[in-house]
């Protein structure tokens, strides 16, 4: 069948007829036009519309697909805070915020606030199974790991196929060090619908906890098929490729956090420890340093370019390097048992090196300080007179 338009338009033409049937039909639909247009104009100016709030969202999701993590959480913050019932800006923004806390040396703080924002979500009466996952996701990792497990297993008890709960057992397995319990966890979240990056990731971890690598690179491989610009998943990546001794593969995924966040300061630590496993001295003191001149306040990276002079026989160098990096830590307050030891240790070790005897003396007393108020995993012992190549014995 051919439609002929032109011979369509003159047959309308002809039934038209003047009367007051025209009349009657715009004078009923005239008060719904006004009322439609009123109410449109309306919703623009009073109340902002349904989608302008998902264009929102959309927008933050896009972000943390781009690996920009700091605008996600902006975008999604802003959102939760016009709709705090929004349970997907909340799903965005606590994911968000942990996986920005594991994307640099300064970013703990990110995990704590995650914690925050589901516990509030839970105080205000948000008791969805994915509100009671994410909390456990928090939970787990700010280390309150029998709380994760129980929040995960209540809901599982409901949703066996939950998979963001399944995950966030799974890592607490992991943290907890049953690496077996966590590997046949993450299996099942896999296996589960949804949050096919999230699980993935906690399979390559399980995977790493029982030391099979190759599949751990396997999982985080498919993890940045989804998101190849998350820097956690790439850090991990170099991690498990280390693990394996590929070197090439571990410096290509800490290249790709600098080409994504030039100014990271933790993967040119990675690199400077690398370097060093490597043998390139000179490359390895050039990271170092780079480290220190942009994170001055970070113990870690005082020792690491300590411990990289002490290698090259530099042993004044070495010694300053850790007097800072043991200072560091006690005007931070460290506790004890955290502390990284060697900063006092190998220092003192640079000081008898060079014939510094109050030098060696002050880092053995801060030493033995500390053993006496801590059970500290590390001894450091020298006669009761004290270190043999200084005569001044302690008090």
């Amino acid at each position: 069948m051919r439609i002929q338009r032109r011979s369509s338009q003159l047959s309308f033409r002809r039934r038209r007829r003047p009367g007051c049937r025209s009349l009657w039909l715009l004078l009923c639909l005239l008060p719904g036009v006004l009322v439609a247009v009123s109410w449109h104009w309306f919703g623009r100016w009073s109340v902002a519309p349904p989608q302008t709030y998902n264009e929102s969202l959309r927008a933050a999701l896009q972000a943390f697909q781009d690996g920009d993590l700091d605008v996600a959480i902006a975008r999604a913050r802003l959102r939760l805070a016009s709709n705090p019932e929004d349970d997907q800006a909340l799903a965005l923004l606590t994911r968000a915020l942990i996986y920005r806390s594991y994307s640099d040396h300064n970013r703990a703080e990110d995990r704590a606030t995650a914690l925050q924002l589901t516990e509030t979500a839970l105080a205000q009466g948000g008791a969805a199974d994915d509100v009671l996952a994410l909390h456990a996701f928090a939970l787990q990792v700010n280390d309150q790991l029998r709380a994760a497990r129980d929040v995960a297993n209540a809901v599982l008890k409901r949703s066996p196929q939950h998979a963001l709960a399944r995950m966030a057992l799974a890592l607490a397995y992991s943290s907890a060090g049953n690496h077996e319990a966590a590997l046949r966890h993450s299996l099942l979240a896999v296996a589960a619908p949804g949050w096919r990056l999230d699980t993935q990731r906690a399979l390559a971890i399980s995977y790493s906890g029982v030391g099979d690598y190759e599949r751990a690179v396997a999982s985080v491989e498919h993890a940045l098929e989804l998101n190849g610009r998350l820097l956690p998943l790439l850090f991990e990546r170099a991690l498990y490729a280390r693990q394996l001794g590929d070197a090439g593969a571990a410096s290509v995924a800490w290249f790709r956090v600098l080409a994504i966040d030039p100014g990271n300061v933790k993967a040119r630590l990675r690199l400077c420890e690398l370097s060093s496993i490597l043998r390139e001295r000179e490359q390895a003191i050039t990271w170092c340093r780079e480290v220190t001149a942009r994170a001055p306040a970070w113990a870690e990276g005082w020792y690491r370019l300590g411990y990289e002079y002490f290698l090259q026989g530099d042993f004044h160098m070495a010694q300053a390097s850790f007097k800072q990096c043991a200072a560091l830590q006690q005007e931070q307050a460290v506790p004890l048992l955290q502390r990284r030891l060697e900063c006092w240790v190998l220092q003192g070790q640079a000081a008898e090196l060079t014939g510094d005897c109050i030098g060696l003396l002050q880092a053995w007393r801060e030493f033995r300080a500390m053993a006496r108020k801590a059970d500290l995993g590390q001894t450091w012992v020298y006669p009761p007179e004290g270190p043999a190549t200084c005569l001044t014995p302690p008090p």
